[in-house]
């Protein structure tokens, strides 16, 4: 583990009880499309405390629009997390973009971009095109070691017309994680109608805020547990949002992984690893 990442095992027994976690955030200011000054990301942490949240990963797009800088990103969770020492557990990763420039890169040093400097990774289709060349791009990034994490896919329009792609990935034993505000609703009809379907399927293995200001895109998650708690249950909310998240962030199994099955499959609650073979190396 890198010596700038939060060492979990140290931090406050009272923090854990009750934590709930954020996988993927664009708190980290200048860095990319989220806060352009420490001031706003100083109120997304005040946010997050207040909705109690209590780790949250902050992951800055490695994109070719942005110029991805893991010792500047380093250097701004320090900042932050020294304001926020004993409240807010922060760590780093990246919302990673699945060009050709990335996937050499991080053959050589994929810790710079895994969540929390582990074995998990958030990876990022493009709107426009997913070419048939990333699903083995996606084989190749567990064959080295990597769990991908496919990020908001409910809110691609090409996976949403292809479903059966997502499905063949999860099959794979990728994972999946859905953006909280999609699930109320707040990026349209379609987002919501496709990942509330989803998560009914078993689809769904972390909810994060995406959060990117304290406005249209706030770092906020209490809202969307309890409407999984009501809907499904508090053990899938807390799976979601919790349990899976916490195993991601230390890089272990994920406790929970349900039986993904497109078509209404009745999801079943898997308190161990999939039958799978899993590869680490971290």
């Amino acid at each position: 583990m890198s010596a700038h990442a939060p060492d979990c095992q140290a931090q406050d027994a009272e923090l854990f009880s009750r934590a709930v976690i954020d996988i993927h955030c664009h708190i980290l200011p200048g860095l990319d499309d989220g806060p352009d000054s420490f001031e706003i990301s100083i109120a997304m942490a005040e946010m997050a405390i207040a909705d109690g949240i209590t780790h949250v990963i902050g992951t800055p797009h490695a994109h070719p629009n942005f110029a991805f800088d893991s010792a500047k990103i380093r250097e701004r969770r320090d900042e932050l997390q020294r304001l926020f020492e004993g409240r807010l557990i922060l760590a780093t990763g990246c919302d990673f973009h699945l060009s050709y420039e990335n996937l050499e890169d991080i053959r050589f040093e994929p810790s710079r971009y895994t969540l929390n400097q582990k074995n998990y990774l958030l990876v990022e289709f493009a709107d426009f095109s997913i070419p048939p060349a990333l699903d083995q791009a996606l084989h190749n990034l567990q064959l080295a070691g990597l769990v991908p994490i496919v990020t908001h896919p409910e809110r691609n329009p090409l996976i949403r017309a292809q479903p059966e792609r997502l499905f063949k990935w999860l099959g794979q034993g990728c994972y999946a994680q859905v953006t909280a505000q999609s699930l109320l609703g707040k990026f349209g009809r379609a987002a919501q109608e496709t990942s509330q379907r989803w998560l009914a399927e078993g689809a769904v293995h972390f909810i994060a805020s995406d959060a990117h200001n304290v406005t249209s895109r706030p770092l906020r998650l209490k809202e969307t547990f309890d409407w999984v708690a009501k809907t499904h249950g508090e053990d899938v909310a807390r799976a979601l949002l919790v349990d899976n998240p916490l195993a991601a962030f230390e890089g272990r199994p994920l406790p929970f992984v349900p039986e993904a099955s497109e078509g209404g499959l009745r999801k079943s609650d898997s308190r161990g690893p999939r039958g799978k073979k899993r590869f680490w190396f971290f």
